[in-house]
């Protein structure tokens, strides 16, 4: 899997359709109600991408296959923090139609030669907890789980 930078429409078009899917995820997670779910999720990729496709340590790449071409994308952050140089798995999508191919573990596998080669010390992430299949390729890659949170809805 090569990771290859998207250029201005690409980004564009994954904006939008990530700020979609987040927000659909936060709301079925039950983080966010779903009147407001959009203008938080714009909210929080201004917050994350304040410059866009140019903000830095940000790195927004199409996931491309020597066989079946551009196959999904994938987005994280590098930041310096107090346990060195981390690199923030923000969001990741293999497109469905070529889903069961082993090209969640080639992503993961080109994220870490990406992160490698930018001096990255360690990746983290997060995975909504209805997200099974994403849980179990984590876990397959080595991914620690290390804080969980939980909710149960009361009923009235």
């Amino acid at each position: 899997m090569e990771l290859v930078s998207m250029n201005d429409q690409e980004f564009a078009n994954f904006r939008k359709r990530s700020i979609a899917d987040f927000a659909v995820e936060k709301v079925e997670a039950g983080a966010w109600a779903e009147e407001e779910a959009q203008e938080l999720a714009e909210a929080s990729y201004d917050r994350y991408l304040p410059e866009g496709l140019n903000t830095p340590g940000a790195y927004i790449y199409n996931l491309v296959h020597p066989v079946d071409g551009n196959v999904g994308y994938i987005w994280f952050n590098i930041t310096d923090n107090r346990r060195g140089k981390e690199a923030f798995l923000l969001d990741i999508v293999v497109e469905e139609a070529y889903r069961g191919k082993g090209y969640g573990t080639e992503t993961m596998e080109a994220l870490e030669q990406a992160a490698r080669r930018l001096q990255v010390d360690r990746i983290g992430l997060h995975v909504f907890g209805h997200n099974v299949r994403a849980s179990s390729l984590y876990r397959k890659m080595g991914y620690e789980i290390t804080d969980l949170t939980m909710y149960k809805e009361l009923k009235r």
